[in-house]
């Protein structure tokens, strides 16, 4: 997946490109902002004051434990409900096993405004949310299945093989675990193999979506877990291995960020962080919004698909779940400003905030940001209403339909309006460079 970077000086070109998804489709591809300035020499911010930004700094992360703490939990409710399908495959446990898996999705994208300027999350996030992927690396597909160009493991099919072949690499692929199938990401080069995470076991569980931009998500059997008489599918007790231990890697890698962000700990990442200075934790919050907002979200994840019409670049493409996939990304950058979090028991968690921060500076500034974050809220909240009617994303960006394309225009247009508002916060708190120095690599 592609990452675009964040720089101050280069956002109203990015936002233009954004902003101008119309009728021009000579590059359907996300728009790419001019690489930011070196930050080794950064400016220190201005205006702040230190103790509040302290304290500002340590709820991020309290904010941080509690959302990779949900995405853990959730991600055991999706372990206990895989093994139930496996003991007893049936329409009901396959069904248990894709809610828990919708269910696992909100607080895990609600996370992902943490990855932005934080190596310890961004590092760690392909291996459970990379996308799109070619699912013919996996498990059967259908004949006229389009794969990425050039991939050699599009059509590896590890569940129906012990072995196999990527170029002139052969690969042993007889026993099936989580270490095996982590080893598999990017064979050959190719990003969209992807054998891990999420999306590995979205497709597990509903299947391909052969409905294109009609109406419909996958529809895999409960019978291709079936082990003996009524099975489909082939190959079942290979899928069912795999299935249980790309399951049982997503719980031990979400028990491993939960515990970079514990109290206490003296040489995890939020250790690290709290030592280091205060303007240096709010430039990380600050560009987590920011690159989330726009690059991610308003360009990877919905000006991609809505220009090249393709549901290939949806989401939750598997699930048809992709307007809550955008909905929580929009809730995460909100959550990051406000200081606040809802957690799946229903409680809020909530403290000093970038918000009070700014409003002391520049309260008219503070009032603008809170208006538009707002507003793109409703603006994703829309596409989940459209969704409730059965007029899903993949419906939304479907060619011919111009008038429903709008709802997608519109969060856009929202998300830009708001990462605008994002930088001038920024720029009232003197930090002129939203870049983190161990930002290294494009997002």
């Amino acid at each position: 997946m592609i990452r675009m970077p964040l720089a101050t000086a280069s956002l109203l070109a990015v936002a233009i490109s954004l902003a101008g998804c119309g009728d021009d489709k000579e590059k359907a591809a996300a728009p790419q902002a001019a690489a930011p300035a070196a930050t080794s020499s950064a400016p220190a911010a201005a205006n702040i004051d230190q103790a509040e930004g302290k304290k500002i700094v340590s709820h991020y992360a309290d904010l941080a434990l509690a959302v990779f703490t949900d995405a853990h939990s959730t991600a055991v409710n999706l372990q206990k409900a895989v093994d139930a399908l496996l003991a007893t495959p049936n329409a009901g446990t396959l069904n248990a096993a894709r809610e828990a898996w919708l269910a696992a999705r909100v607080p895990y994208m609600q996370s992902e405004v943490f990855r932005f300027g934080n190596p310890v999350v961004d590092d760690w996030e392909g291996q459970l949310n990379a996308w799109p992927l070619d699912e013919g690396l996996i498990d059967y597909v259908a004949g006229d299945y389009q794969h990425a160009l050039g991939n050699p493991g599009a059509t590896a099919n590890i569940i129906a093989n012990t072995e196999i072949q990527v170029g002139e690499d052969k690969i042993d692929v007889t026993e099936i675990t989580g270490e095996k199938l982590a080893s598999l990401n990017e064979l050959g080069g190719s990003e969209a193999n992807v054998a891990t995470g999420y999306h590995a076991i979205e497709f597990l569980l509903w299947g391909q979506d052969l409905n294109g931009t009609k109406p419909g998500a996958g529809n895999r059997p409960a019978t291709d877990y079936v082990v003996g008489k009524g099975a489909t599918g082939e190959h079942n007790e290979r899928r069912r291995a795999y299935l249980k231990a790309a399951t049982d890697l997503l719980v031990a890698d979400a028990e491993y960020m939960v515990g970079q962000w514990k109290t206490g700990v003296a040489d995890n990442y939020r250790a690290k962080l709290e030592a280091e200075p205060v303007e240096s934790g709010l430039r990380k919050m600050l560009f987590g919004m920011g690159s989330l907002s726009l690059g991610e979200l308003a360009g990877e994840r919905m000006k991609v698909a809505l220009e090249a019409n393709s549901t290939e670049d949806e989401h939750d493409c598997f699930s048809d779940n992709t307007h809550n996939s955008h909905f929580y990304n929009g809730k995460g950058i909100r959550n990051v400003y406000l200081g606040e979090y809802k957690k799946v028991d229903g409680t809020t968690l909530s403290g000093p905030s970038l918000s009070s921060l700014v409003a002391k500076i520049d309260s008219p500034t503070d009032t603008t940001l809170k208006a538009d974050l707002e507003a793109t809220e409703g603006k994703l909240q829309a596409l989940v209403d459209s969704a409730n009617k059965d007029v899903h994303f993949d419906q939304l960006i479907a060619a011919d339909n111009t008038a429903d394309q709008q709802l997608v225009r519109d969060a856009i247009a929202a998300l830009v309006k708001q990462t605008g508002a994002i930088e001038q916060a920024s720029a009232k708190l003197g930090i002129t460079d939203l870049k983190p120095d161990n930002a290294d690599h494009q997002f």
